[in-house]
């Protein structure tokens, strides 16, 4: 069970399912909900949590804490960082109704479930059926799939997306300096500087390219070994090394 906020002896006795009931405890206390913490993820509890996570008024981040990133991963300017951010990112970090931008990966999901595997719409060993609204409920799919799944094992379920702006997987969340990564989606939600500080992380952290990053500059084969590193083997078939040159032109 998640150590963070712990419940009591009394709640324990009475819970169906206490990882659930943490994340229902963890809303109550970060959020504000007012859910009972019996274990139970139901409709009541699902709409609670898409409803917390909805932050149509998350600041942006200041030239002045765009510069720290830069900083922080050994540059005295801000051109690299942005031009990674115009190359590498998904736009915006919030979908229209506030949400942070996340992609839920149900093969992650799978692999990472220590529930019995059942395939379901948010379980599956392959990867796939990346659907924005496949049922027309005007809920985005990968928050739907991840508010099913959390039902299931939450904490499985917080690994198995992609988060914010650069898409950084839940996974990582102790390299980027979280508990556990509902606080890492938690950040996302509060503050565009949170997606940032990700990206930074996941550089330094877990993709060891931080000297890559310095390479960066207007020539596209000094470009290579970061965009590789970041974008995979088949990075060149995307263009990253030339878009990231023309990004610092």
């Amino acid at each position: 069970m998640f150590q963070q906020i712990k419940l009591t002896e009394e709640e324990l006795s009475i819970v169906q399912n206490p990882n659930v009931a943490w994340v229902q405890k963890w809303l109550n206390a970060h959020a504000g909900t007012d859910l009972v913490v019996d274990g139970v993820w139901g409709v009541m509890s699902r709409s609670a949590f898409l409803l917390a996570f909805a932050n149509k008024n998350a600041p942006a981040i200041t030239e002045d804490e765009l510069l720290q990133i830069a900083r922080d991963l050994g540059d005295t300017d801000t051109r690299r960082i942005h031009a990674v951010a115009e190359v590498e990112s998904y736009g915006s970090g919030w979908l229209n109704n506030g949400l942070p931008k996340l992609l839920y990966e149900r093969h992650l999901f799978w692999r990472e479930t220590t529930e019995p595997k059942e395939i379901k719409w948010y379980s599956h060993p392959k990867a796939g059926d990346y659907t924005l609204d496949k049922n027309n409920n005007d809920i985005n799919d990968s928050w739907e799939k991840l508010a099913f799944a959390i039902g299931r094992d939450p904490l499985a379920a917080f690994k198995s997306i992609s988060i914010g702006k650069f898409q950084v997987l839940g996974r990582w969340y102790r390299q980027c300096g979280y508990e556990h990564p509902i606080e890492m989606l938690w950040a996302a939600r509060n503050s565009e500087l949170a997606h940032y500080q990700m990206l930074r992380d996941y550089i330094v952290n877990v993709a060891n390219l931080k000297s890559e990053f310095l390479a960066l500059n207007d020539n596209e084969n000094n470009n290579r070994a970061f965009a590789k590193g970041y974008n995979g083997a088949r990075y060149a078939e995307n263009q990253y090394h030339s878009k990231l040159a023309s990004a610092l032109a």
